[in-house]
């Protein structure tokens, strides 16, 4: 599961999983580890020096963790922070970047939500019908662009092409829980179509805790529909839609005090979204060429009891294009790649309390050129360079660039190491407002974060074993953060100076027998930022400086078992109930987490499993209670392969 990628210069869509080729010609892909997520060219995993996490499908089932912030808190580097049970909003940030520093693609998508301050809303995210889940860690915005400063997820539903195949599913479980799912794929080689749908609901916590007040529950409801056509002569057609529609009680705070309090506050989440894209090229011809459009409506409607309070919405549509040469000369091997990508993006709020005052349409529009060299220098060194700049309607430009090695050292040893560099835009918030009366006042003038980084680090790998090292350091400028000198109200700026983030990264991977994978990392992580009033530099919140993983799944016949530790250390968060606002230590916690399932003759199969099974009281963010122990058991019913 733990692997590694050399994130090659690419548009900015990750390329189709199918696609396995690589920079040289042919290369089998059934019997090897393909990583997508950042490269136009999938790239073996031998030949991947920066750093990436890849859950497989196997592998997700086997945990059987319906959230994808659940499985994502099990790779190095990352940190979660739940205000609440399931489906309350969830926050990623990887490497000690801030929350709207990870940019996400689903099936070649960007769900970043324009109406959730250009953040992933993690919480709507479902893990049930994932084909793969990909994590790269550190900047990445010469290949992703903008909100790819600390890191790019990349999740994809299964592949289309292959034997006619499917499963259904369902479950029950603690505090009402009640979670179905369904997937379907059929088709040949040259033609597919594959379907997901899955719908979760529960009853919740009181996420205040103290068990007076009344529970937060969640309903989540998703679909996706993929087809792919491969012609002659190199063309292939896709397209690909999802849908997702999420609804959530939370506590708010109080109108008075500003508290948090028992509310019978709600929001409905709604995204809409599709991509298409045709393609010509493969393994066996020099020339690769690629068109592609995409299209995401989002809209957030919240509620305070039965009265809806205000809705938001946001709407990005790309396109784009890129062509790639191959070339071999002199025992080396190389991919020239040119690319350029056209955003528009729309955004705006309706206030339906207070006569519209707040009420927004706002536009923008970005435009981006891509360069790349790949070249693989022998059978020893393979060396990767990026450069990208990206043109925005409202705001300075951006230049990024990224270049990472990897040297072979023999004996399947390997040193890994690069540079790279990150921005992300302002929100649409950020520069413009909340409007009339609300008190925030916009700042158009505002830069693009940037950060900039190094890591490097060793690597050992082994058909049934593998380790890894890494070391990492970056540092991040132009930080906006709010400002309060306009007092009563307030804005948001670029701070001066850096904030720093510096860490270690270990993992390793051991399959002893056939049929038992188990997998380990540790993670250290050191986050300062800078405190201008106090003039030192404090550690940033919600960020532990320790996490530790144990991972495991087993098949043998008709028995699969997989199951997960998870540790957090020690982090710092902020008391708003109080201003100014307090910093406190929450303390430590472990979440264990398992699933056994036995196969019933050859289509069906029963589990159970089981999640925060020590029975943790635990708090991710101040004043937020999260769930207890719970307890599930289902069945599932496949066919095919």
């Amino acid at each position: 599961m733990i692997s590694l990628l050399l994130a090659s210069t690419a548009w900015v869509q990750p390329a189709p999983a199918a696609e396995c080729e690589r920079v040289g010609g042919p290369e089998g892909c059934a019997d090897r580890m393909i990583v997508v997520t950042a490269a136009l060219v999938p790239v073996p995993e031998a030949e991947a020096p920066a750093s990436v996490t890849l859950y497989t499908a196997s592998e997700i089932q086997a945990q059987g963790l319906t959230q994808v912030s659940d499985l994502i808190r099990l790779a190095p580097g990352t940190s979660v922070s739940s205000s609440g049970g399931p489906g309350a909003q969830t926050q990623i940030r990887i490497r000690g970047a801030e929350a709207n520093h990870t940019l996400v693609f689903i099936d070649g998508i960007a769900f970043n939500d324009l109406a959730a301050n250009n953040q992933a809303r993690f919480e709507t995210f479902s893990a049930t019908g994932l084909g793969r889940l990909e994590l790269v860690r550190g900047p990445q915005s010469a290949l992703w662009g903008s909100e790819a400063l600390g890191g790019v997820i990349a999740m994809e539903t299964p592949d289309p092409l292959g034997a006619t195949r499917g499963a259904v599913s369902g479950e029950i479980g603690s505090r009402g829980v009640a979670n179905t799912a369904a997937s379907f794929a059929t088709g040949g080689e040259t033609a597919g179509l594959s379907a997901t749908a899955s719908y979760a609901r529960s009853d919740g916590i009181d996420i205040l805790g103290g068990g007076t007040g009344d529970r937060d529950g969640y309903d989540n409801l998703t679909f996706s529909l993929k087809g792919v056509v491969r012609f002659g002569n190199g063309f292939e057609a896709g397209a690909v839609g999802r849908y997702i529609d999420h609804d959530v009680d939370f506590d708010g705070s109080d109108p008075v005090t500003f508290a948090r309090a028992d509310t019978a506050d709600g929001s409905t989440a709604q995204t809409v979204a599709g991509r298409a894209w045709l393609r010509y090229g493969d393994a066996d011809t020099p020339w690769q060429a690629r068109i592609e459009a995409q299209h995401l409506d989002s809209e957030n409607r919240n509620r305070t009891g039965n009265v809806r309070t205000n809705d938001s919405y946001g709407r990005r549509t790309r396109f784009g294009g890129q062509v790639s040469r191959r070339i071999e000369a002199g025992g080396t091997r190389h991919l020239l790649i040119a690319a350029v990508d056209h955003e528009e993006e729309r955004f705006g709020t309706r206030d339906l309390r207070f006569g519209g005052g707040s009420d927004r349409d706002l536009e923008r529009s970005r435009t981006a050129l891509v360069g790349g060299w790949r070249a693989e220098w022998g059978d020893r060194v393979i060396t990767d360079i990026a450069v990208r700049h990206d043109d925005f309607s409202t705001f300075e430009d951006a230049t990024t660039f990224r270049a990472h090695a990897e040297l072979k050292l023999g004996g399947g040893v390997s040193l890994v190491g690069g540079y790279g560099e990150g921005i992300a835009q302002p929100s649409f918030i950020d520069l413009f407002g909340f409007g009339a009366g609300s008190g925030f006042i916009g700042n158009p003038n505002l830069r693009p974060e940037r950060s900039a980084g190094y890591e490097g680090g060793l690597r050992f790998s082994r058909p049934a074993f593998s380790l890894e090292a890494v070391a990492f350091s970056n540092d991040l400028e132009d930080e906006i953060v709010e400002d309060f000198s306009i007092f009563p109200n307030y804005t948001v700026v670029n701070a001066p100076g850096e904030s720093r983030r510096r860490g270690i990264e270990l993992s390793g991977e051991w399959r002893p027998v056939q049929g038992l994978r188990l997998a380990a990392n540790y993670s250290y992580l050191d986050t300062r930022e800078l405190n201008a009033g106090a003039g030192n530099a404090l550690r940033e919140v919600r960020r532990p400086e320790h996490t530790a993983n144990l991972l495991a799944d087993y098949t043998a016949g008709r028995l699969t078992i997989g199951g997960a530790l998870a540790y957090v250390g020690k982090r710092i968060d902020s008391d708003f109930d109080l201003f100014p606002a307090p910093r406190l230590t929450l303390d430590p916690y472990v979440l264990a987490s398992a699933r056994i399932a036995w196969r019933i003759g050859d289509s069906l199969e029963a589990f159970a499993r089981i999640e925060n099974a020590f029975d943790d009281d635990y708090q991710d963010v101040v004043g937020y209670a999260t769930q207890g122990r719970s307890v599930y058991a289902g069945i599932r019913f496949r066919f095919g392969d």
